[in-house]
C-alpha cells in the first residue's frame, strides 16, 4: 500500500522548535551537489526529461522573473526526477551583447575616463570578459541560493569555445544554403549603442511631439505635407500622393523644391498614401523611413542620409552638425520665418520606438546589414505547432504566436558591436567575400567584417547547441527534442521563435515538446514591477528575510499558463508561515510518534480511511494541474491539503485515539508517518530544503545517504467516497457544536453536558465518543435538562446543559442589546433604499454599499435571535 523506503526505527531526537531556513538552505544545497543529486547521465536507460535553463544575461543579478522562471523550471524537473526519469536542468549564461558592452563602456568612463576606442577592440574585450567572470560567479551563487537543481557539469556560456563553433557552424551553412545575405536596408539605430538592432529590440512608446504641416512649392504648384519628423525634410526625394486623390492629379508628374535645400523633387502617385491622414500628401524620405524606403524602391528614388550613426546632421546647410532633435527646432523656426509652416498640431502624441537598453529614441536608417531569410525557416517553425509537434500552454497563446510567425520579415542579425560572436565572413583586396567556418582560415590578405552577430543568433541555438551540436553527442541524442520550455509570453517573439527556426532547420525537430508560457509579475496592486515604479522585489532580500522555500512557494503559488502572477512582502510572509506550519505539524507528529516503518495497517480506522482518501484525491489532483502547467492550482491544493485537512484536523482527530492507546494507537501512528512522508515528497519539488530536513529527520535515514530528491514520487491509491462522506459529516457536528458554544459564550475548554441523538442514523455511532473528546461534551447526568437544542442536520441533534457554564441572564442583555442595534441599521437601511429620491441622486458605489450594510444587519438579526430561542 506504500512506497515508502525501507525504515530505521524512529528517531529519538526531535526537530528545533523553530524552523531556521539560514540554517538549513546552504548545508542541503552543498550536501545535494556534493552527493551529485542533480546530475544527468547520457547513457541510461531511464526516459529522459531534460529543460534548458532561458540563459540569465550576465549583466548584474537575477531578478524576480528570474526567480519564477528558475522556480517552475527546477519544480518540474524534481517532480520527473522522482518520477523515475533521466531529469536535467541545464544551467547556462548568456552573453548580452549590447547589454554587457554598455555596462562595461560606461563603467570604463566613470572609473577610467576612457572610451572602447581608447583601447582598441582586443583590449577592450580583454576588459569584458574581466567583468563577466565577476558577474557570472555572482548569478551563479544567486541560482544556488534560491535552490535550483541544475547539472552545474554542463554548465554554459553564449561565447564559450563549444557554442562559439556552433554558431560559427550555423552561420556558414546558412550563408552556403543562401539563406543568410548583406544588404542596404532600412533597419533600427540607436544612436546611443551606435548599432542596429532587430524589431524586437525597440520598445514603442507614445511620447508627445509636434505634427507640423509645411508647403513645398509655391502658388498652385505647391503642396501641404504633414510630418512629425521636420529634419529628415532634408533627405527628402519625393511627395506622394494617392493615385485616387483627386486634389492633386493635376499636380503628377511635376516636381517641387525642397526649402533650404534647392533640391526640385517629383510627386508621385503611390497606393501606400492614406488620402484621409494629414493632407492626403506625405513626403517621402527613403534613407530614414521603412515605409518611404518601400516607396522609393517602387519609384526608383534616390536615398540621402542626411546624418551619422550618432544623430547629427550632415546634410550640407545651416542645419549641419546638429543634433536631429536640435536641427528639428531650427528646421521648424527657419520654415516658420518663412512662412511655410501651414498647421502646428501641439503636443501630438503618437508611437516612436526606443532602444530597450538605453531608451534612447530610436533611428530608421538605410545601412548595410547581414540579414536571414525567414520565410522557409518561419513556415518550418509554424508547422512545428500547427502539427501539434510542440503544444503551446495556454493554447490561446497560439494566436500570437502565428501573428508574429506567420508575418515575420527577414531578420537584422549583425551589430556594430566589439563583444559577442564576430560575424565570420572576410574580405579580400579586390572585394572578394569568403565565409569562414570552424577550423578553416581566410586567405592570407583577407579582413574579417568588424560585426558582431544578434546575440539572439547564439541563444537561438541554445537547445542543441548546449549539447554539444554541432557534433553527435550522446547528450544530444539522449536529450533532444527538450521536454517543455518554460518562459514568459513577453520573449515569444525574441526567443522561442529563434530557437524554433534554428531547431527545425539544423536538426529537423522542433526544440521542444512543449511550451509554457507564464505571464508577467505584478506587485499586489495589479502594477507591472519596475524600478522606476519603484514597486520592484529583489528575490534574494526575500530569501534572506523569509528563505528560499518561502519566495519559490509565493512564485509557484500564483503561476498559471499566460496568467500574469502577483507577489508582495505580505505573501512572501503566508508562504514563509505555511513553511513554519509544516515544520511545526511534521514536529507534532514526530513527538506523537509517528512512524514510517513498517506496512500500512490493513484495518484503519474511519478517520484513517478518511485521510489516506483525502491525500490520494490531492495526489491525483496535484498531478493533473502539473501536467498542464497549472501551478497555482497545484500549489493551492498541496496547501489546503496540508494546512486544513492534515493540520487542522487530522492532527486533531487522532489526538484522542493517541491518548487512549493500544493497537488502534499504533495503526494511526503508521498513518501519520505515512501521510507526512507522503505530504513531504509532494512539496519538495516546489519547497526542497524544508521538507529535505523534515523527511530525513522522520525517515531516519541521512545517515544511510538518502535524499528527498530521489525519492519516489506519490501515486493515488484510490479514494474512499463512504470515508469522505462520513468524516465530512462529523466535521460538520464538531464545527456547528463549537460555533454554538462560541456564541454562548463558554470557555473552549469548559465541559458541558449533552445528549447526541442520531449519530447512528448518520453512519457516526462509534464515533461519539471522538466528537466529545473533540467538543468537550460530558456525559448526560442523572435528571439532564437541556437548555438549547442544536439541530445539527436532518439526523443529529445535540441537546446541552450549559445552565452551569454561562450567566444566561448577562447573555441575553448582551444579544438582546445587539439585536436593538442590528434593527436599528435595517431600518435605516432600508430607509434610504426606499427613498427614490436619494436612489437618483446617489453614485451607484454609494447604493450598492448600503445593500451590503443592509444585507448583513438582516443575517445579525437571524443569528442573533436564534441564538436568543436558544437560551432557556
Amino acid at each position: 500500500m506504500t512506497d515508502a523506503v525501507e525504515q530505521t526505527p524512529a528517531p529519538e531526537t526531535h526537530l528545533p522548535k523553530t524552523y531556521a531556513p539560514v540554517e538549513v538552505e546552504a548545508r542541503r544545497y552543498a550536501k545535494w551537489v556534493a552527493d551529485g543529486r542533480f546530475k544527468a547521465a547520457d547513457d541510461s536507460d531511464r526516459e529522459p526529461y531534460a529543460i534548458v535553463i532561458p540563459p540569465p544575461n550576465v549583466t548584474g543579478q537575477l531578478h524576480l522573473g528570474h526567480a519564477l522562471d528558475h522556480t517552475l523550471i527546477d519544480t518540474l524537473v524534481r517532480r520527473e526526477r522522482m518520477r523515475g526519469k533521466e531529469a536535467l536542468f541545464l544551467p547556462g549564461t548568456d552573453h548580452a551583447g549590447i547589454s554587457t558592452q554598455n555596462v562595461v563602456e560606461r563603467q570604463l568612463a566613470d572609473k577610467e575616463g576612457l572610451s572602447r576606442h581608447d583601447l582598441g577592440r582586443e583590449a577592450f574585450v580583454d576588459k569584458v570578459w574581466e567583468w563577466k567572470d565577476v558577474y557570472h560567479e555572482r548569478i551563479t551563487s544567486q541560482m544556488k541560493k534560491i535552490g535550483d537543481g541544475v547539472d552545474w557539469d554542463r554548465e554554459r556560456f553564449t561565447l564559450d569555445d563549444g557554442l562559439s563553433s556552433a554558431v560559427q557552424t550555423m552561420f556558414k551553412r546558412m550563408y552556403d544554403d543562401g539563406m543568410i545575405y548583406r544588404a542596404e536596408r532600412i533597419i533600427n539605430w540607436c544612436p546611443r549603442c551606435m548599432t542596429a538592432l532587430s524589431d524586437i529590440e525597440v520598445e514603442h512608446q507614445e511620447d508627445a511631439g509636434e505634427l507640423v504641416s509645411m508647403r513645398y512649392g509655391e502658388g498652385d504648384a505647391s503642396i501641404v505635407v504633414a510630418t512629425t519628423r521636420l529634419e529628415t525634410m532634408l533627405g527628402d526625394t519625393a511627395v506622394a500622393v494617392h493615385p485616387d486623390d483627386e486634389r492633386y492629379r493635376h499636380l503628377l508628374g511635376t516636381t517641387v523644391e525642397v526649402p533650404f535645400t534647392g533640391r526640385r523633387i517629383p510627386i508621385v502617385a503611390d497606393s501606400h498614401v492614406d488620402p484621409e491622414f494629414g493632407t492626403g500628401a506625405v513626403k517621402v524620405t527613403p534613407a530614414h523611413d521603412p515605409n518611404d524606403f518601400a516607396i522609393g524602391q517602387r519609384h526608383g528614388l534616390e536615398s540621402i542620409l542626411i546624418m551619422d550613426e550618432r544623430g547629427v546632421i550632415t546634410a550640407h546647410g545651416p542645419f549641419q552638425g546638429l543634433d536631429r532633435f536640435e536641427a528639428r527646432s531650427a528646421i521648424a523656426a527657419a520654415l516658420r520665418a518663412e512662412g511655410r509652416i501651414t498647421a502646428e498640431k501641439r503636443p501630438y502624441m503618437h508611437a516612436v520606438g526606443h532602444c530597450e537598453r538605453c531608451d534612447t529614441t530610436v533611428e530608421p536608417r538605410l545601412s548595410k546589414q547581414w540579414f536571414v531569410k525567414v520565410e522557409r525557416l518561419a513556415k518550418s517553425a509554424g508547422d512545428a505547432v500547427r502539427s501539434g509537434e510542440t503544444k503551446i500552454h495556454p493554447p490561446e497563446m497560439e494566436k500570437r504566436f502565428f501573428s508574429w510567425v506567420d508575418n515575420l520579415l527577414d531578420w537584422c542579425i549583425s551589430r556594430q558591436l566589439w563583444w559577442g560572436h564576430r560575424i565570420p565572413i572576410w574580405y579580400g583586396p579586390n572585394g572578394e567575400e569568403v565565409c569562414v567556418g570552424p577550423g578553416e582560415s581566410a586567405p592570407e590578405g583577407y579582413v574579417q567584417d568588424p560585426d558582431v552577430l544578434d546575440t539572439w543568433f547564439s541563444s537561438g541555438l541554445w537547445p542543441f547547441s548546449t549539447f554539444g551540436w554541432p557534433e553527435d553527442t550522446k547528450a544530444l541524442e539522449k536529450f533532444y527534442p527538450t521536454a517543455v520550455l518554460v518562459t514568459g509570453w513577453d520573449i515569444i517573439f525574441f526567443w522561442v521563435v529563434r530557437m524554433m527556426m534554428f531547431g527545425t532547420y539544423a536538426m529537423g525537430r522542433a526544440p521542444f515538446g512543449e511550451v509554457f508560457l507564464h505571464g508577467l509579475i505584478r506587485d499586489k496592486h495589479g502594477k507591472k514591477m519596475s524600478k522606476s515604479s519603484g514597486n520592484g522585489i529583489d528575490p534574494l532580500e526575500v530569501v534572506d528575510q523569509y528563505g528560499a522555500d518561502a519566495l519559490r512557494f509565493m512564485l509557484a503559488r500564483d503561476a498559471n499558463p499566460g496568467a500574469d502572477s502577483i507577489a508582495s512582502i505580505e505573501l512572501a510572509e503566508v508562504a514563509r508561515n505555511f513553511c513554519n506550519k509544516l515544520w511545526n505539524g511534521t514536529r507534532f507528529a514526530l513527538m506523537s510518534g509517528a512512524t514510517v516503518e513498517g506496512d500500512l495497517p490493513s484495518d484503519p480506522s474511519l478517520v484513517d480511511r478518511w485521510i489516506l482518501s483525502r491525500l490520494s484525491r490531492t495526489v491525483e489532483g496535484v498531478d493533473a494541474h502539473l501536467e498542464q502547467y497549472e501551478f497555482a492550482k497545484a500549489m493551492d491544493l498541496l496547501y489546503h491539503f496540508a494546512w486544513d485537512d492534515v493540520f487542522d484536523w487530522y492532527l486533531e482527530l487522532t489526538k484522542p485515539v493517541l491518548a487512549e492507546g493500544g493497537q488502534r494507537a499504533e495503526d494511526t501512528r503508521r498513518i501519520i508517518g505515512h501521510v507526512f512522508d507522503q505530504l513531504l515528497r509532494l512539496l519538495h519539488p516546489v519547497i526542497p530544503f524544508v521538507t529535505e530536513e523534515l523527511w530525513l529527520t522522520l525517515t531516519g535515514t541521512e545517515d544511510r545517504g538518502d535524499s528527498l530528491t530521489v525519492a519516489a514520487w506519490p501515486r493515488p491509491a484510490g479514494a474512499d467516497d463512504e470515508a469522505e462522506r462520513l468524516v465530512g459529516a462529523l466535521q460538520h457536528l464538531v464545527t456547528e457544536v463549537r460555533r454554538f458554544r462560541s456564541d454562548q459564550g463558554v470557555k473552549p475548554s469548559q465541559p458541558v453536558p449533552a445528549r447526541i441523538s442520531g449519530l447512528a442514523a448518520a453512519g457516526l455511532a462509534d464515533q461519539e465518543p471522538l466528537v466529545r473528546a473533540l467538543v468537550r461534551l460530558e456525559a448526560e447526568a442523572e435528571g439532564f435538562a437541556p437548555t438549547a437544542e442544536l439541530a445539527v442536520s436532518d439526523q443529529v441533534t445535540v441537546g446541552l446543559d450549559t445552565s452551569g457554564t454561562i450567566d444566561v441572564a448577562a447573555e441575553r442583555a448582551r444579544l438582546e442589546k445587539a439585536l436593538k442595534v442590528a434593527e436599528k441599521e435595517l431600518a435605516g437601511t432600508t430607509g434610504k433604499l426606499g427613498n427614490e429620491a436619494f436612489l437618483a441622486k446617489a453614485p451607484d458605489a454609494v447604493v450598492d454599499k448600503i445593500k451590503a450594510r443592509k444585507a448583513t444587519a438582516e443575517a445579525d438579526i437571524a443569528r442573533v435571535t436564534a441564538q436568543l430561542a436558544r437560551l432557556t
